[in-house]
């Protein structure tokens, strides 16, 4: 039986808009090669729940008015008074609204569009601390950062529409800004420093640790898997990656894959149609009697009681 992909593509999310929300502003950017960017304005009333998966794309969404909750693997946020909001594609969320009035304007692109302007050594957003998981998915906005955010957004939408040969190179520029901007609001807050040689050996674990995943098929198998793999990779020996990791972050090598297994895990028994065999098995575990007792000890619920907690749609 194929396993159906759960995975929001930027299409998808497209035609979503487009179908729920008809009277919404909507421009769509391309860029040389295979990037894409929709810049969208709504003022409509939304669908109260968007489930919870992953995207295959970015999102700045601007807030204007509406409450509401996001919904992330480990936490949840209270979203009472207009923010900026990220999204990315290695974090999966939902997004639950309440009744009432929401306006809002958001850009979504792919990667390709992000890379595809031409700058060489252009970093990757996934090392934005705005886009990093684990950093801070929405930023509260008072009246003088909303009065500098809309102006910017209001842009992307007005140039979006143009039939300007640059326009994706504009657009690009504004989302630039944007998050110089957001950066203003919320200094990030470095969990260590890489100036020293412990600094420089977590960085590269967390680094290491963040590009094995998401797990996008089952015959997608996690390559490192213990501290050991994690050094050998690193060239170094491992008690000097775990006094490094320890030093630097405050928790032991061993903590930060277990929490990130379990992260994973519960966002495939969440959001996904793989049985616990075909997780366990991505995950690394001989056996999935194995993987049931390590997720149980570190969750309290058994692998299929957590796939209970979710419904997955039909």
């Amino acid at each position: 039986m194929s396993i159906p992909d759960l995975t929001e593509t930027l299409q998808g999310f497209h035609h979503h808009i487009l179908t729920t929300r008809p009277r919404s502003t909507a421009a769509t950017v391309a860029a040389p090669g295979t990037g894409q960017c929709f810049v969208y304005s709504s003022a409509e009333p939304v669908p109260p729940l968007r489930p919870h998966q992953r995207r295959d794309f970015y999102k700045i969404y601007l807030l204007k008015a509406g409450t509401g909750r996001l919904h992330y693997a480990s936490r949840s946020l209270e979203v009472a008074q207009p923010a900026l909001i990220f999204s990315n594609p290695l974090v999966p969320y939902s997004c639950e609204r309440d009744a009432g009035p929401h306006e809002a304007i958001y850009c979504s692109f792919n990667a390709e569009f992000w890379q595809g302007n031409g700058r060489p050594g252009l970093p990757s957003l996934a090392e934005s601390p705005l886009f990093r998981p684990g950093g801070s998915p929405a930023l509260l906005l008072n009246e003088q950062q909303l009065a500098v955010l809309e102006p910017l957004f209001r842009q992307l939408l007005a140039q979006a529409t143009t039939d300007y040969a640059h326009r994706h190179e504009v657009i690009h520029n504004y989302v630039e800004l944007i998050l110089h901007e957001a950066l203003k609001i919320d200094p990030p807050t470095a969990h260590f420093s890489s100036h020293n040689a412990a600094g420089r050996v977590a960085s590269l674990f967390l680094e290491l640790l963040t590009r094995q995943f998401p797990l996008l098929t089952p015959a997608h198998q996690l390559r490192l898997r213990t501290p050991q793999d994690y050094a050998a990779a690193l060239a170094i020996h491992v008690n000097y990656l775990n006094r490094a990791v320890q030093a630097a972050t405050g928790k032991t090598t061993t903590t930060h894959l277990v929490e990130r297994l379990v992260q994973e895990a519960t966002v495939l028994l969440q959001t996904s149609y793989w049985s616990v065999a075909e997780i366990a098995d991505s995950l690394g575990f001989a056996y999935p009697t194995y993987f049931n007792r390590f997720f149980k000890k570190h969750t309290g619920l058994t692998p299929m009681q957590m796939r209970q907690a979710e419904l997955l749609p039909a």
